[in-house]
Formats: structure tokens, C-alpha cells, sequence
């Protein structure tokens, strides 16, 4: 049984002539509410149509990220992974937990330029990988926020890398001492690209010809003078259109896939 509230302040007529008003205005919300109903359900249709087509699902789902991604990292066009520190604490754990004796270890030479690691079962990688993997190690040094076009970057073997400092020096957070005879690449080319792997739902970045090879769409990434934060959402933008599906990239994933500097796109 309901129960109807009278006001006592006002007639039998009055009260029921306010719950007659108050009962049209709800009738014509409820036709309003079914005359739209059809329109949305082909919207969803459509849109769900949209998604399917490429290959995404419509709500984008948490996956687990796999360790290496704390670092920046790239798979080469071999599907070598490379990963670099992102900053003192970083590089101090990739070498001391994440180098092992058959890796590369690479680094820019410049001030400001992080550990990176190259890993290997046998101490060796083809060619186009270990240049991409020092182009890496370049892109994410001080060169980029310099806006120097290219930087020397060397390679040696894990065991030529040590925290063990000359007699009356010391080592600080990330620093380490390289010994023996370095593999040199003169003028490794300081350049991104950043794209969108639609198989992984990842968003990575690294020199261009390892991107174009390993993602289903890509931006090519150069110095320039816009600010981390407003690149990121032209980014976003930008591979969303390229890729043909919204909201399924994240700006903090293109933030952290970004070196210190000013960006333009090309």
C-alpha cells in the first residue's frame, strides 16, 4: 500500500490538483526519456561497431605492467630490450639487480646521461641494435634538453662496469667507474619516435626505425620548444587519430616515455 502526504495547510482540492500537475510533468519526462532511448541504443551500436573495428576493447583494461617499465625501455628491431635509468636511484638498480654478465652496457658522454643496459645472452646483439640501443642512450641523456642534434656514446661489458672508486675518491648515488676498452658511436643521432602497440595496449618510445618496426602507429618525435606536459596531449591526439580509437592512451605513459627538454612533432 503507498502513502500519500497531505498538506494540511491547504484544501482536498488543492492537494489533489498539485499531485495531478506534479503527474503530468512526470508522464512527459518518461515520454521524453523512451522517445530517446532508441536514438542511444544505435549510438552504442555504432560505437561499439567503431571500437570492435580496431581491434580495442571499449574500456581500456588495467594490465600488468612487466618490471622492466619502471626504466625507460624499447624492444630494437631485433626484439632486443634495452632499458635506461630514469634517474640516480634508477641507474643504481639497473646495474646492481638488472645487469647481468652476458649484457651491453651503454653510456652517452655527457654530463647527465643515464646507465643503460642492453640485454644479451652472450655479450653480443647485431649491429642495428647496438646502434639504436646508443641512440637510446643519447636520447635520454642532457643532449636532448641541449638540443644537441647527436652525442659519443660507448659500450663496454658488464664486468669493465664498477662502484668501486680510485683510491681516496667516493661514488655517489647511480655513479660508476668504467675500466678497459670502450666500443665507440660517434654522433649517435639524439632523436624519439613515440608510438602505440596495439597488441600490448603499450605506449613506447625509442629510435625511429625500432617504433616503426615494433608498433601499429607512431609519431616521430624531434627538439623543440613545446613544454612536456601540452606535447603529451598533442601526442595523445595524435595517435589516437593515427590508431583510429579514442581514450586509449594515457598522458602520464607518453609523460614518462619523454626526456627532460622542449619537443616538437617530426
Amino acid at each position: 500500500m503507498s502513502e500519500i502526504e497531505i498538506d494540511l495547510r491547504k484544501s482536498l482540492n488543492e492537494n489533489a490538483s498539485g499531485y495531478f500537475e506534479r503527474s503530468k510533468k512526470a508522464k512527459k519526462k518518461l515520454e521524453g526519456i523512451l522517445r530517446t532511448m532508441p536514438l542511444m541504443e544505435k549510438k552504442l551500436e555504432r560505437d561499439n561497431a567503431s571500437i570492435e573495428g580496431t581491434g580495442i576493447g571499449k574500456l581500456r583494461k588495467k594490465r600488468r605492467k612487466e618490471w622492466y617499465e619502471k626504466f625507460h625501455w624499447f624492444f630494437t628491431s631485433d626484439g632486443m630490450l634495452a632499458i635506461a635509468g630514469k634517474d640516480a636511484k634508477g641507474n643504481d638498480a639497473l646495474v646492481k639487480k638488472h645487469m647481468e654478465k652476458t649484457d651491453i652496457y651503454f653510456h652517452a658522454e655527457i654530463h647527465g646521461a643515464p646507465h643503460t643496459v642492453l640485454k644479451s645472452k652472450d655479450n653480443t646483439a647485431p649491429p642495428q641494435s647496438m646502434q639504436e640501443a646508443a641512440e637510446f642512450a643519447g636520447a635520454f641523456s642532457s643532449a636532448w634538453k641541449q638540443k644537441l642534434s647527436s652525442v659519443d656514446v660507448y659500450s663496454v661489458l658488464p664486468e669493465q662496469v664498477s662502484k668501486s672508486a680510485p683510491t681516496g675518491e667516493s661514488m655517489g648515488a647511480g655513479a660508476f667507474m668504467i675500466y678497459g676498452k670502450r666500443q665507440w658511436f660517434r654522433k649517435a643521432t639524439v632523436r624519439l619516435a613515440i608510438g602505440f602497440d596495439n597488441k600490448t595496449s603499450r605506449v613506447v618510445s625509442g629510435p625511429e626505425d625500432a617504433i616503426r618496426k615494433t608498433t601499429s602507429a607512431y609519431v616521430a618525435v624531434s627538439q623543440g620548444d613545446i613544454q612536456k606536459g601540452e606535447f603529451a596531449k598533442k601526442i595523445k591526439k595524435e595517435l589516437e587519430f593515427r590508431v583510429q580509437a579514442k581514450n586509449i592512451v594515457e598522458i602520464d605513459e607518453i609523460l614518462s616515455m619523454l626526456p627532460a627538454g622542449g619537443f616538437d612533432i617530426g
